[in-house]
């Protein structure tokens, strides 16, 4: 044997941390405060989603925007969920605390502008619209009205169970 055969590294799998979870994995991830947070988001977040694609979309700017990030929080939140449900968390060699701060504070900012711009949506009502010299309609029907109401709602409390999450996540990271 010579000396260059003896300071061969190890095989480069011999360096991944293990994967740092205080999270149970399986079915008890729905007993914790986080796992419930999560079913929420999914629940909340899919009826603003709803709510948005059944109105009118007056100014589609806005509303695109607020379903984009419905859309993709819902489904990202499903698939997060997922993770932990069927226990890819321990094949997976990733500081989980870390990536769930992460993609709740990341979640928890965009769903704070979509719930600002779905509310500014809202909030035009009152606003008509001049059709032609003598005729004007509103920006948004009073069904549409009481439909984007409930959609401002409930992508507030979505984002509180985001902003819940992410100082769970916080904690469960840092401290």
């Amino acid at each position: 044997m010579s000396a260059r055969e003896n300071s061969m590294p190890p095989p480069p799998a011999a360096y991944f941390p293990a994967a740092r979870i205080t999270l149970p994995a399986g079915l008890d991830i729905l007993r914790t405060y986080s796992g419930a947070f999560i079913g929420l988001e999914i629940l909340f977040g899919a009826l603003v989603w709803i709510l948005v694609a059944s109105t009118r979309v007056p100014v589609p700017l806005l509303q695109g925007w607020v379903m984009f990030v419905s859309v993709t929080a819902c489904f990202l939140s499903i698939l997060f969920l997922g993770v932990f449900l069927f226990g890819y968390t321990h094949r997976i060699a990733v500081d989980w605390n870390q990536m769930d701060f992460l993609f709740h504070g990341a979640t928890f900012v965009f769903y704070f502008g979509a719930f600002v711009l779905q509310s500014a949506t809202t909030s035009l009502h009152n606003y008509s619209v001049l059709i032609s010299n003598c005729t004007s309609t509103t920006l948004i029907s009073d069904y549409d009205y009481n439909i984007s109401i409930a959609a401002s709602i409930f992508a507030f409390a979505t984002t509180i169970c985001y902003g819940c999450s992410t100082a769970l996540a916080l904690r469960r990271w840092k401290l």
